[in-house]
């Protein structure tokens, strides 16, 4: 029974090197290929009977099993594809397959998989899917408030519909006015000369024949573009016209000026009237009187335009804001408005042009118009024993009984524009070639030893 025994130790040893011999090939043509987890081989001995301690047992055969590496880190290359991500840390991507195509759209399976290859791109129908064929999945996020919806990732859908217009409510204004503003009136001597010119009623709008004595004796207050609720394009351009010069009273009068908003092609009117603002003597705004198209709002910091008509467009309901101090008469050599600044909050219908990622794992969608949306969340999916995965075709896994569930709710950290290549290294698994050829070939050696030594036995009986 020696010789047989080792004869069939000797053709376990053939067995096992050849498994890991498969899994040297595999993980060699895999090398290249992103997110892919090398499979390395461990070697168990089974131990033949004949003995009751070691010291009449002999060695007996061995059996190999593969070892999973999913816990071992690949290393992380740059690339310039927006939607392409790797993980730093631990965790997988969400995914699944596709099902079939119904009317031109593309049906799901039921199953769920995860996989480490965040080689994603757009398709034609604004799924990212990945080169093995894997749709993301990803927390839908409310565009209100940012937070993701539901409890179950969807797959990931950027589609090209447009983003529809936000119509313009607020301007955030801020201006420093000039005590002396220097207009086309003033003649560098009398303050008087600075203000309003006599022939234009104050704090009224402008008829269109008293523009130009209004436009030589105002200054500049910039300008802005806003947007109605169909996303026309509105030009606000602003100007100030001092009113009054403050005197010492009794009753003490302020530095008074009216805020004026352009018409651009009213046939009546040039210029409306907004509302009129008074500064104190150190330069702050002490108050603000409602116009002829303004009111002044409920904090008392700025101005509620109801309805601004602008070359035959019309905006509803905006607010034009001062707050936090913003608007105020120091003074100005220039004589002009200094640190203006004017911010809004509306835009117009935009194209989608792009979509990427961010570092916080959310989709993000570009459009024509400069708006970015984040439009999903993406979850990495953990588990309690991810050794126990099942492996699937295209670098994916399956869920087992013995992984566990999986839990979306933690993992390592997304990195965009970064690619996870395979955590097989060529020149490891050329060691272990090496290794397991030698093995090879000393168990074959076994067996042509115990077939001569066999061939010696039957001589004997000849």
């Amino acid at each position: 029974m020696g010789i047989y025994g080792a004869i069939n130790s000797a053709v376990s040893g053939l067995a096992a090197q050849a498994k890991a011999l498969e899994n040297i090939a595999g993980n060699v043509a895999n090398s290249q290929t992103t997110g892919y987890k090398r499979l390395d081989t461990t070697f168990s001995d089974l131990v033949a009977g004949g003995g009751s301690n070691q010291a009449t047992q002999v060695a007996g055969t061995t059996t190999a099993t593969s070892r999973a590496t999913n816990t071992v880190q690949g290393d992380i290359t740059s690339v310039d594809v927006d939607t392409y991500m790797a993980i730093n840390g631990e965790g997988y991507f969400v995914v699944t397959k596709a099902a079939d195509v119904v009317d031109g759209s593309t049906t799901f399976a039921e199953e769920t998989y995860y996989t480490r290859a965040g080689d994603f791109e757009r398709d034609q129908e604004g799924y990212l899917i990945n080169a093995a064929g894997y749709y993301l999945q990803g927390f839908p996020l409310d565009p209100i408030t940012g937070n993701a919806v539901g409890d179950n990732p969807r797959v990931v859908l950027v589609d090209n519909q447009p983003l529809a217009a936000s119509a313009s409510t607020g301007i955030d204004y801020q201006a420093n006015l000039p005590r002396i503003p220097q207009t086309t009136n003033y003649d560098g001597d009398t303050d008087a000369s600075a203000l309003l010119d006599a022939s234009v009623t104050a704090s009224a709008d402008v008829p269109v024949a008293d523009e130009l004595a209004f436009l030589e004796s105002s200054i500049s207050g910039g300008s802005i573009t806003i947007y109605n609720e169909n996303g026309t394009a509105m030009n606000v351009e602003v100007r100030f016209a001092k009113t009054a010069n403050a005197d010492a009273g009794p009753p003490v009068v302020n530095d008074s000026w009216g805020m004026y908003v352009n018409t651009d092609g009213d046939a009546t009117n040039s210029w409306w009237h907004v509302g009129d603002a008074d500064f104190t003597s150190s330069g702050a705004l002490d108050s603000l009187t409602t116009g002829g198209i303004g009111t002044v709002n409920g904090t008392g910091d700025g101005f509620t335009i109801a309805s601004l008509d602008i070359n035959g467009s019309t905006a509803s309901n905006i607010e034009i804001s001062f707050a936090g101090g913003a608007l105020t008469q120091y003074s100005d050599p220039d004589g002009t408005a200094s640190s203006v600044e004017l911010q809004q909050d509306g835009f117009p219908a935009g194209e989608l042009n792009s979509v990427s990622v961010d570092e916080a794992g959310r989709v993000i969608a570009s459009y024509s118009n400069n708006e970015r949306r984040a439009v999903y969340k993406i979850p990495l999916a953990t588990f309690q024993a991810e050794q126990y995965l099942k492996r699937v075709d295209g670098a994916a896994f399956a869920s087992t009984g013995g992984s566990g569930a999986a839990d979306l709710t933690g993992g390592g950290q997304i990195l965009s524009q970064k690619l996870e290549l395979s955590n097989a290294d060529i020149a490891d698994e050329f060691s272990k070639l090496i290794v397991s050829q030698q093995a090879y070939s000393a168990n074959s050696k076994v067996v042509t030893s115990a077939d001569e030594m066999l061939d010696s036995a039957l001589n004997m009986v000849r």
